[in-house]
C-alpha cells in the first residue's frame, strides 16, 4: 500500500482544515516547497496536492506554488482543486504534473471527464468526497444527491485511473478512516481505491492495510503527519510500497496540447 503525503494550499500557504471547513484553517507551514521536500527527503514516492483556493474559485489558483514544487521534487505528484475544464488539467500537464484529480466536474460534467480519460490514459484520477456517502462538491461547500458508489462506477466506466475517496465527516479530525464505506466502494469497482480522511496512526495503516486485496491500495495522510502522531518514516516500513506505482507516471504525456 502506498502513503502519500499530503499538502493542501490556502493563500499559498501549508493549511489543514477540519471537516472540510474554510472556516477552521490550521496552518501547518508557511513555504509548501520546504514541507513538500521534507517528505520527500523522509522517503515519499508520490506526493498529494490539493489548490483550495482553486476548488472555491473554480480554477488553478496556487499554479505558481504548484510548478515551484515540481521543480524541486523528482517523485510524481497529483494534484486536485479547481479543475474543471480542460485547460486547467493541460496547465498542470505542463508543468510536469503526473496526475490530475477531478472532482467537481466527474458530477456536473461527466462527458469532460470521459474526454481527459480518453485524451490522457492513467492519468485522471477522480476524487470523490462524501458526507454520509452523498458526494459533495465545489470545495465541499455542496452535497449532492449522488451516491459515492454510484459514482465511483461510472468513472470507472469513462477511464478513471483510481479513484480518491474522502470521508468529509473524518477529514481533519484524526478519528480514523471510515473502513466500511471504503470496503464497500472497494467492493463496488475494479480500479484502485485510495484511502483520505480521519487517518491517525499507524493502527489505522495498519486496519486500511487489511483492505488492500479488495483494491484499498493506497492512503493519504494529512494532519496527522503534521501533528507528528503519523511519522513517515514509520509508516512507510509498516505499510510499504504497493500497486499504485504500478501506474506509469509519465503515461500520455505525449499527447499534450
Amino acid at each position: 500500500m502506498d502513503v502519500i503525503p499530503a499538502i493542501d494550499l490556502l493563500d499559498g500557504r501549508c493549511v489543514r482544515l477540519y471537516k472540510g471547513d474554510y472556516a477552521q484553517s490550521q496552518v501547518f507551514g508557511e513555504n509548501p516547497v520546504e514541507v513538500a521536500k521534507m517528505w520527500e527527503d523522509q522517503g515519499a514516492t508520490r506526493l498529494h496536492l490539493v489548490d483550495l483556493d482553486g476548488a472555491k474559485a473554480g480554477k488553478i489558483v496556487n499554479l505558481a506554488a504548484i510548478e515551484a514544487i515540481r521543480n524541486e521534487l523528482s517523485i510524481p505528484i497529483e494534484v486536485g482543486g479547481g479543475l474543471r475544464d480542460r485547460f486547467s488539467v493541460i496547465q498542470l500537464f505542463n508543468i510536469g504534473i503526473e496526475w490530475a484529480i477531478l472532482g467537481t466536474v466527474a458530477v456536473e460534467k461527466p462527458e469532460l471527464v470521459q474526454e481527459l480519460c480518453q485524451q490522457f490514459p492513467q492519468k485522471i484520477i477522480v476524487g470523490i468526497d462524501a458526507r454520509n456517502g452523498q458526494v459533495a462538491t465545489r470545495g465541499w461547500l455542496e452535497t449532492s444527491t449522488v451516491l459515492a458508489t454510484q459514482l465511483a462506477v461510472q468513472m470507472q466506466e469513462l477511464g478513471a485511473a483510481a479513484i480518491i475517496y474522502t470521508d468529509i465527516n473524518r477529514d481533519g479530525t484524526l478519528q480514523g478512516p471510515n473502513l466500511e464505506a471504503l470496503r464497500e466502494l472497494a467492493a463496488t469497482i475494479s480500479i484502485p481505491v485510495i484511502a483520505s480522511g480521519g487517518v491517525s496512526s499507524v493502527t489505522d495503516l495498519l486496519s486500511l492495510l487489511a483492505l488492500e486485496p479488495q483494491g484499498v491500495e493506497g492512503v493519504i495522510i494529512g494532519k496527522a503527519l503534521y501533528t507528528n502522531d503519523i511519522i513517515l518514516k514509520e509508516a512507510l516500513q509498516a505499510i510499504g510500497p504497493g500497486r499504485l506505482q504500478d501506474i506509469p507516471a509519465d503515461f500520455g504525456t505525449s499527447n499534450i496540447a
